[in-house]
């Protein structure tokens, strides 16, 4: 079988090679005129495009059969297989597939190949230079990717098994059955994590590309945009999803009660989607306006960037990390210069092209009225990628010379908090206003007018948020500093009590008017619609509901990440009574020991559980049962901690083993409002799929769509005027723009009645002052 692997690597490569080749002759022969011949290299470069994708397709399935057929004969097979007998063992059994750095990789690769085969489908009756551009930009991100397999011995995924580890009957010995799978791996949020995220990694590929493809071609019209949306929308989607997932086992899996750490591989998902983010808002300029061209190709290549940095901190070993790879030289090389190149190839393309995606025009980059849309982008792209580039930084920093600032050190949870809450709460405060305001300028009559209802709104729920704070939310702060000790000093670790509870203060009342200007401009996107326009507002509809989730996010993690009550310490324990001496309280909740159990499971692990009736306030609530399990192979302890869920907290109970004295080890917290980040993030990926799934607006019948333009027509026409010829032919038939720019909505502010009014209010003014100069005049 690992034969057939290395064949498929082999073919692979020489695929991603001849398409890289075929499709750059194809441009060369096309810039010459020379149509014909340059069509049947481009055809030549797609079809073995899809050949490569077919090839990986190939090696993922070798090793898929592998662990299911329990073949070891594979080095990396035995090393990642699942030894589960759970339920759900065939999913763990798939999860090998990217449980390991191999494998893993090999995953990646064959995402990208798929991309690319999907861009080839999907352009195959209307390919362009611009497309083709695009696909041969993937296909040498891809090459990199294969050439680190195949090349690299440490990242090869088809070495034998050693002989040491059968005996001489075939079957494995003793020294084999300690390499399996990591025990905490075995979880259906972590099993279904890493293929979410590296759908996200790959698809972010494709706008890259196009952007890329774009200065190449000196396309500066809307085109790549639109082509390019589809893949953006569909993998921060996915990124989201994975960030989400990675969260979900973060919490019952590892066993400190928390969600998020700043892990530098935590760190490394989330910035290609904090960049996604100022892409997405720059995609919508750019269709609306005509601006933000240089932002939005900034982006696309950071966004890559910052994909192919992830990689670097996971497998490089430069970066200490509890969920990264061994370090390896070639990872480090190979996917370092990737970085460099990807951002390099951005910024110089922008130099060169710095006429055609200038400002050119007053609809341009400049900024008519700091009340204004363009200006509440421009402002939340500085946001994100000031944050971004921040926690990239502080993410290396442990791998930087002394000499540079926080260079030499790992830096605590404390000091990403420190500076990820006031730019987060500083973004989402422009996104709240952001809806209210008008392209160019806003009236300010108008915006208030607007705005009064929504405010009105906002502040009862502030009211009311201000309630739970002092009643609730500021004693259990004040209570942890009292009782001193390692949760106190790190809660004064990140700032003093005034600031850090003002800023909670104003966290609340950002996330009250976000919530209620979404909701409103949710209602006013449905609003007296029907048909076509139903099809289109419901786009729009999907970013309001993506708008109000992140405040319901954002009261979420002021709660749980900033007024957590954590007790650890241990509970007196008598074997012969099979009965501890004292409850464990914390706040109102009481738990009483009832019992303990032992279990042996059919794969020799050994599962140690304990049984707590909990109480609050004197009323039986429920019942935990924290649990370790042994995994006998790695001698590997799994935590299972017990979870009790109430509309506005969470009971989190987990069991750590007992000491040397025989007591038990807990640690119990009471995590405030953490069911709002739940249920908010499952509204954002509503809100995400509504644009993705909402119908496209109907085309007027008679002529080619955008993306349709003859090659022959576009070749005529001298580089810097291709986007104009374009839209011309487009002008010319009838044809609505394409309608995946509705597909944005999922961020996109919902053009309500409130920006429209503020627009009309300010053009009537303006024709007021000019009737009134003329008047003068006479």
């Amino acid at each position: 079988m690992s034969m057939i692997g290395l064949l498929g690597l082999l073919v692979a490569f020489a695929g991603c090679v001849i398409s890289v080749l075929c499709l750059g002759v194809a441009h060369i022969l096309y810039k010459k005129r020379s149509f014909e011949r340059s069509e049947t290299f481009a055809w030549g470069g797609r079809v073995a495009a899809v050949l490569v994708a077919a090839a990986l397709t190939v090696c993922c399935a070798v090793l898929v059969w592998c662990f299911f057929s329990g073949d070891n004969t594979i080095q990396y097979v035995l090393d990642n297989r699942s030894t589960s007998t759970a339920p759900e063992a065939w999913l763990y059994k798939l999860a090998g597939l990217w449980a390991g750095r191999q494998g893993s990789l090999l995953f990646w690769a064959w995402l990208i190949a798929v991309f690319n085969a999907v861009l080839v489908f999907a352009t195959r009756k209307n390919a362009r230079p611009l497309d083709n551009g695009a696909l041969a930009i993937s296909s040498l991100v891809l090459t990199a990717f294969v050439s680190v397999l195949l090349f690299s011995e440490g990242n090869m995924p088809f070495i034998a098994t050693d002989a040491r580890y059968f005996t001489g009957d075939g079957t494995l010995s003793a020294m084999a059955s300690a390499r399996s799978m990591n025990a905490l791996l075995e979880h259906w949020a972590m099993a279904i994590h890493p293929p979410t995220l590296f759908i996200g990694y790959a698809g972010l590929t494709i706008p890259f590309a196009y952007a890329i493809s774009a200065l190449i071609v000196n396309d500066d019209s809307t085109e790549w945009v639109n082509r390019s949306t589809p893949y953006l929308m569909f993998s921060w989607l996915l990124l989201g999803v994975g960030i989400g997932l990675g969260a979900v086992w973060a919490y019952v899996v590892l066993g400190w009660g928390g969600y998020w750490g700043w892990d530098p591989v935590e760190n490394a998902s989330l910035l290609p989607w904090l960049v996604g983010v100022a892409l997405i808002h720059s995609f919508t300029v750019y269709r609306q306006r005509g601006a933000f061209k240089r932002w939005s190709v900034f982006c696309a290549c950071l966004t890559f960037c910052f994909v192919v940095l992830g990689t670097f901190i996971t497998r490089s070993g430069l970066v200490q990390s509890v969920h990264a790879f061994e370090g390896d030289p070639v990872s480090l090389v190979m996917f370092g210069a990737l970085v460099i190149c990807s951002l390099l190839a951005g910024i110089v393309g922008l130099i060169v092209r710095r006429k055609s995606f200038g400002a050119t025009d007053a609809a341009d980059d400049d900024i008519e009225s700091m009340m204004s849309k363009e200006a509440a982008y421009y402002v939340n792209n500085l946001i994100m990628i000031v944050f971004a580039v921040l926690l990239a930084y502080m993410t290396v920093s442990s791998a930087l010379p002394s000499w540079l600032p926080f260079g030499g050190q790992s830096l605590s949870a404390g000091t990403y908090n420190a500076i990820a809450r006031p730019l987060g709460i500083a973004y989402l405060t422009v996104l709240a206003i952001c809806p209210l305001l008008g392209w160019r300028r806003t009236d300010k009559k108008a915006f208030w007018r607007s705005a009064r209802v929504p405010a009105l709104c906002a502040l009862v729920l502030f009211i009311v948020l201000m309630i739970y704070f002092v009643t609730y939310l500021l004693p259990s702060y004040q209570a942890m500093i009292d009782m001193g000790g390692t949760q106190a000093s790190g809660l004064l670790e990140q700032g003093n009590p005034i600031y850090y509870n003002g800023l909670a203060v104003v966290g609340f009342a950002v996330a009250s008017l976000l919530f209620f200007n979404a909701l409103f401009m949710a209602v006013r996107s449905l609003k007296r619609v029907d048909g076509a326009k139903l099809r289109r507002r419901l786009a729009l509809f999907g970013g309001s509901v993506a708008h109000a989730a992140m405040a319901i996010i954002l009261v979420g993690l002021i709660g749980s990440s900033m007024y957590v009550t954590e007790i650890t310490g241990y509970l007196p324990y008598d074997e012969e009574s099979d009965s501890v001496s004292e409850t464990f309280d914390i706040q109102d909740f009481q738990l009483t020991y009832t019992g303990n159990s032992i279990d042996e499971l059919g794969n020799g692990n050994v599962r140690y559980a304990l049984t707590f009736d909990v109480t609050k306030d004197g009323q039986f609530v429920g019942t935990v049962n924290p649990a370790v399990q042994l995994v006998s192979a790695t001698q590997q302890q799994k935590l299972e901690a017990s979870v009790i869920g109430f509309p506005l907290e969470d009971l989190f109970v987990a069991y750590r083993g007992v000491n040397d004295e025989g007591d038990f080890s807990m640690d119990v917290r009471v995590n405030p409002l953490i069911s709002f980040v739940w249920v908010g993030f499952a509204l954002l990926m509503v809100g995400c799929l509504i644009p993705l799934f909402a119908k496209r607006a109907e085309r007027r019948r008679g002529g080619p769509a955008v993306g349709d333009v003859p090659v022959a027509e576009l070749a005529e026409a001298e580089p810097k005027e291709r986007g104009k010829a374009s839209r011309d032919v487009a002008a010319r038939k009838g044809i609505i723009e394409e309608t995946v720019s509705e597909e944005v909505a999922l961020v996109e502010d919902a053009e309500g009645d409130a920006a429209a009014d503020a627009d009309a209010a300010a053009e009537a003014e303006a024709e007021t002052d000019a009737e009134a100069d003329a008047k003068a005049g006479e």
